[in-house]
């Protein structure tokens, strides 16, 4: 495997699911595998989920563990033991609500535990849905190296979450991340290439918070790397053609400063975001809990000229598509934003522009078409900060809060 796992299968084993089966004398052979062997992970999937869960009860097994569908009998998960569980909406043989599934996680300890959900998308205007989840056999665990990045988060000192959540800046381009490190994850990197200070209340157009970016400059130059560079995974919902999308000419790339809205409302929600990880024991990651992201809009001049929060769901979200709930959506990469109708008509040359963004997306669930501005909670009482539409190679990012995301530049481009 990808990560160097050496595999030691347990066979021999029969159907746990057989009425009136005797567990005890085919536990205590893999019992007696695991003593052997001493291995740093088991796995368990389908029916092998009572299997495992008979482990924990007996105390056979206590180590890191990754349950690929979880299992009916499984409803509690032991303390201080490292465990993943993956399953998949449509998933026909354990059908099991995706709530029951966040309560059986919440009885593990904080941070070892992990739910990897796979789901389903709302319909597009088209009546296309664009992303479907997982059945049994759990078609997303081997796409994107998917299966061998959780076994590495599982056996993560930080917690399997976070350090899954660390894997999907890999999912991007070395040249799309190091651009990203020159740029900053922070509002206070981010105002290092000002030149301006605009708090004053009397700017009210756009063009009083815009400044042109000289392209020949280092930070032009990071700005289009983002905009310009592919993500290493083929995209769900598809985009620009490739030899298209090589031909892009970015016009003009300007920098919004805006104090008195990063001031207002973002530093605040920024902080209150980082308060809440920490509060739950996790630590505030710069790029992974703030990503520099892609948002198309016909009100972008609004966007960017509001003096507190420029998004506003209602006028800046999801072109009245609630495919992954209701909310304000980003995108990872740039091509999708320009495959699709999100940033208007274009000018009389044929230019449009695009948002590059500095989010802050804090601890991310898996979004559904029926969140309604509520995520569920990780840790009570503090709920999911965003969704994405993937947890295996986000695509897309939704946030609920209008202070989540600061405008950092406008880019005008022709494709």
């Amino acid at each position: 495997m990808i990560s160097g796992f050496e595999v030691h299968w347990i066979h021999g084993v029969p159907n746990p699911e057989e009425p009136e089966f005797n567990m005890l004398p085919h536990a205590s052979k893999i019992h007696q595998a695991i003593t052997e062997v001493r291995p740093d992970l088991l796995v368990v999937a389908s029916k092998g989920g009572v299997y495992g869960t008979a482990l924990w009860q007996m105390g056979y097994w206590r180590g890191p563990t990754l349950m690929i569908n979880a299992h009916p009998t499984c409803t509690d998960l032991p303390c201080d033991v490292p465990i993943i569980v993956t399953h998949g909406d449509q998933d026909p043989i354990y059908r099991r609500p995706r709530a029951e599934l966040e309560g059986m996680i919440s009885t593990g300890s904080p941070n070892m535990c992990f739910l990897y959900y796979s789901s389903t998308s709302g319909r597009l205007a088209s009546g296309h849905t664009p992303r479907v989840g997982d059945q049994h056999n759990m078609a997303s665990l081997v796409t994107f190296e998917c299966l061998p990045r959780l076994m590495e988060s599982i056996l993560c000192p930080e917690g399997p979450e976070l350090h899954f959540m660390r894997t999907w800046i890999e999912r991007m381009s070395p040249e799309r991340q190091e651009a990203e490190r020159y740029l900053g994850f922070s509002l206070t990197k981010l105002r290092q290439f000002w030149i301006s200070k605009n708090t004053s209340t009397n700017l009210n157009k756009a063009q009083d918070y815009l400044f042109d970016v000289a392209g020949s400059c280092l930070e032009a130059r990071l700005v289009a790397t983002c905009f310009r560079s592919s993500a290493r995974d083929p995209s769900t919902y598809g985009t620009v053609a490739r030899d298209r999308w090589a031909k892009m000419r970015i016009l003009r790339i300007q920098r919004v400063e805006n104090g008195l809205q990063q001031d207002a409302g973002i530093k605040a929600y920024h902080d209150s975001v980082k308060s809440s990880c920490e509060n739950m024991g996790v630590e505030f990651v710069p790029g992974v809990h703030t990503r520099w992201l892609f948002h198309g809009s016909s009100a972008l001049d609004s966007i960017v000229s509001n003096p507190l929060q420029g998004f506003q769901p209602l006028a800046s979200g999801s072109q009245g598509q609630s495919v992954w709930g209701l909310g304000t959506y980003f995108a990872r990469d740039a091509e999708y934003v320009a495959a699709g109708p999100f940033c208007g008509q274009p000018a009389r040359d044929g230019s449009r522009r695009m948002l590059l963004c500095l989010v802050t997306t804090g601890m991310s669930c898996a979004g559904d078409p029926n969140h309604f501005g509520i995520l569920p909670f990780r840790r009570n009482p503090h709920r999911y900060n965003s969704s994405v539409d993937s947890l295996s190679s986000p695509e897309i990012y939704i946030v609920q809060h209008p202070g989540a995301a600061y405008p950092a530049y406008v880019i005008t481009f022709v494709c």
